[in-house]
């Protein structure tokens, strides 16, 4: 449930005089409690495994939009948050030395996603060991890729774009001019392939296949973060695909159906609001 409070944060934040703000403030103050949040870091140092390593990626994301509620109760929250992000990166410094190989795939293990959010909570916190720890297993993991299969997405049940992830990770990690020349070689002449059609989804009801809504939010978000860091044809050509995965990740993402509902919200939120394009920071 941690990408949902992020959810609520980050609208309560971006929209301070909505009717419904308050409300919500008030709610999350029931969660937000230095022994509660003790409670949630004790578990994560017991077991470091625990939502490793999606899990920790929201969180973190948690910690920079509870850094950006600059007011009171925001300062109140993201100190008693402290001990949940501590013991995050603690269990991420001892994890991903330890990692040999990316893990790629379209739902929650794949690892650029998470690698892009440790990335840009260490920016917006100022943890210059983190950040370089994360650059440099970027770097190995990913710098050398060349002509990803674009004809291999998605898989049934995807989520995510693992090849998108990868792109958005890396234009967080290299100069304007290196990414340029590491993309057209990860996607040679531009060619997308299966990432330029949105997918499409049989069956709202079934957990997983609904995943694919998501995939189309995701390849919105993440088309538009590589094109922020391009300029000329391609990236007009990437807004478009933008345009066209958000409309229908959009379109889909309130079915009435609680298999996707509890959790699309969230992709779409992240989406609309811009959230990995320009990390707050503090």
């Amino acid at each position: 449930s941690v990408h949902g409070h992020w959810t609520l944060v980050r609208l309560v934040r971006l929209f301070p005089k909505a009717s419904w703000n308050e409300k919500v403030r008030t709610e999350l103050a029931k969660k937000f409690t230095a022994e509660g949040l003790q409670k949630e870091a004790d578990h994560l140092k017991a077991n470091v495994w625990f939502e490793r390593m999606y899990g920790w990626a929201w969180a973190l994301r948690l910690g920079i939009e509870l850094r950006a509620l600059d007011d009171e109760q925001g300062t109140q929250w993201s100190t008693s948050y402290l001990p949940v992000e501590q013991a995050i990166i603690a269990n991420a410094k001892a994890y991903l030395p330890k990692l040999d190989w990316p893990i790629r795939c379209g739902f929650h293990p794949e690892s650029s996603f998470a690698l892009a959010q440790m990335l840009d909570w260490s920016r917006a916190t100022g943890d210059a060991e983190f950040e370089a720890l994360l650059i440099k297993k970027a770097k190995a993991f990913y710098l050398k890729d060349i002509a990803y299969p674009v004809r291999y997405e998605p898989s049934g049940n995807d989520f995510f774009s693992p090849g998108l992830n990868e792109a958005d990770l890396m234009r967080r990690v290299l100069s304007p001019a290196d990414y340029r020349t590491w993309l057209e070689k990860f996607f040679p002449g531009f060619d997308l392939g299966n990432l330029t059609t949105p997918v499409t989804v049989s069956d709202f009801e079934d957990g997983h296949l609904v995943h694919l809504v998501g995939l189309n939010l995701n390849r919105a978000w993440n088309l538009r973060g590589i094109a922020g860091a391009l300029t000329g044809d391609p990236k007009v050509q990437l807004l478009e695909l933008a345009v066209a995965h958000e409309k229908a990740g959009l379109r889909d993402a309130i079915s009435g159906h609680y298999e996707g509902d509890h959790w699309l919200g969230t992709f779409a939120v992240y989406l609309l609001t811009g959230a990995g394009e320009t990390p707050e920071k503090k």
